[in-house]
């Protein structure tokens, strides 16, 4: 048992003073606030649930500034997947690991405390599958442990180039299996993540153009009871390459030909017309949103405000890591609504509503939801994973209650962590990962190699 006492802390009843938490097994087993210190360790600051990342693909934040040179054509999605091609060529399982390692621990530095991990980089660089599949699977949940983040291991399966079963390609080879290769990798996955205390597995249709309806099904229906994750509607080519192909937009398609539900996540969901948008808000999905990601790549604008009016569910991933930071996903998420309908605190809700309080709440719940933990809330039953503001940073002067949290979306961000635990344990203090120097070295000599090519 160990029991902490924090000054402050968002409880699910709101905002309370002298909260003591105390935690068995990595889960909350008691919250009281007001309460003596009586032997516990005292942890200064404003304390709140930390945020899950439920959508990420590691081994992209090495590659993070090296697609932001100009091509001959209009530059999208499309031509940095190229340049992702290019990039991932060489990776090794070590490579993997150590990049891993390093993403986490900038996710946990800035607020994230649980990460669902998209994985698609299975095989070797000639595309053969290594001696154990699960290869890269296991390195990152060598890195999840190392780093110390609660994980969801979503293998992704991926067999095609577009609708209609295209082959894969050359520039794919690394991620495509078939339908009986990658019921194998998903049981190997599970023997992988049961080594890794309180991970999850669900699964990863890679996309509509990945799969066809029929191998969609059959991974669908042997995943068992985890969460099921797909990207979906993120490029107006793909949404209309799909409605060619299948006579339906992606998100109007898959909630007619699928049971879209709470173990669903859709991830980025961009491009839906009104009526998907309200179909998808009533089927208790989550949406994935990884806003700075989506706006890096030119992917558009989710449409958040009818999206949360209808009810939807949401939680924030960080996608391609281009930046790491819990905060600025959500601030980003919001800035683009006010972009585009030139208003303000458009996703606040009701009138006088703190727009970060709503945001982090909802992003808490979803995030939750869709990486099948028990994670999210600080209250019993619930994993110990807290995030501590420095109550004594100067954009935090004279606030209190849920100006605290507006102030940490919309000002302070990152810089104002100090303390964050996961399953009970502190892993950053002063807002500093205790294995930062020797995760930080590997991954600097990774990141040189393949910047030099």
């Amino acid at each position: 048992m160990k029991s902490f006492l924090f000054d402050q802390a968002l409880l699910p009843g709101g905002w309370a003073r002298e909260v003591r938490i105390d935690v068995a097994d990595g889960a909350i087993v008691a919250v009281a606030p007001e309460a003596p210190r009586g032997g516990a360790e005292r942890i200064a600051g404003i304390a709140f649930a930390g945020l899950p990342n439920l959508h990420c693909h590691a081994f992209q934040r090495a590659m993070a500034g090296l697609a932001e040179r100009s091509g001959p054509a209009r530059d999208s999605f499309w031509t940095w997947r190229e340049v992702m091609y290019a990039f991932l060529a060489e990776l090794t399982p070590d490579d993997v690991e150590a990049i891993a390692a390093f993403a986490y621990m900038e996710m946990l530095e800035t607020g994230f405390t649980a990460v669902g991990e998209f994985h698609y980089l299975h095989h070797d660089a000639d595309g053969r599958p290594f001696a154990d599949i699960g290869e890269m699977a296991a390195r990152i949940a060598a890195a999840a442990g190392e780093a110390g983040i609660g994980l969801t291991l979503l293998p992704s399966f991926y067999a095609n180039s577009g609708f209609g079963g295209i082959p894969g390609t050359h520039a794919q080879r690394r991620f495509l299996n078939t339908p009986d290769a990658f019921l194998e990798l998903l049981v190997r996955t599970r023997e992988i993540a049961a080594r890794v205390p309180d991970a999850a597995v669900g699964v990863a249709p890679h996309s509509l153009r990945a799969v066809t309806p029929a191998t969609l099904r059959l991974v669908v229906e042997a995943c068992g009871g985890g969460p099921i994750h797909i990207h979906v509607a993120e490029q107006t080519k793909e949404a209309e390459d799909c409605l060619a192909a299948l006579g339906r937009p992606p998100v109007a398609w898959l909630i007619d030909n699928f049971e879209i539900g709470p173990r669903w996540c859709l991830v980025h969901a961009t491009h839906m017309n009104d009526a998907e948008t309200g179909r998808l808000a009533r089927s208790g999905a989550v949406a994935g949103l990884c806003p700075l990601t989506e706006a890096n790549l030119g992917d558009g604008i989710f449409p958040a405000a009818a999206y949360l009016s209808a009810g939807g569910r949401f939680g924030v991933g960080s996608d391609s890591n281009i930046a790491i930071e819990a905060a600025a996903e959500l601030r980003q998420l919001e800035y683009a609504q006010r972009l585009e309908r030139r208003a303000r605190n458009v996703l606040a809700g009701n009138a006088d509503r703190s727009t970060g309080r709503r945001l982090y709440d909802a992003a808490l719940a979803g995030g939750a939801q869709a990486l099948g933990r028990r994670i999210g809330s600080l209250e019993p039953g619930r994993r110990a994973d807290i995030v501590v503001l420095a109550a004594d940073h100067p954009d935090l002067a004279g606030r209190r209650d849920d100006t605290w949290l507006d102030a940490y979306v919309f000002v302070g961000g990152a810089r104002m962590v100090r303390t964050v635990l996961v399953g009970g344990a502190i892993v950053v203090s002063e807002g500093r990962h205790h294995a930062r120097p020797t995760i930080e070295q590997r991954y600097r000599r990774v990141a040189t190699r393949l910047a030099r090519g």
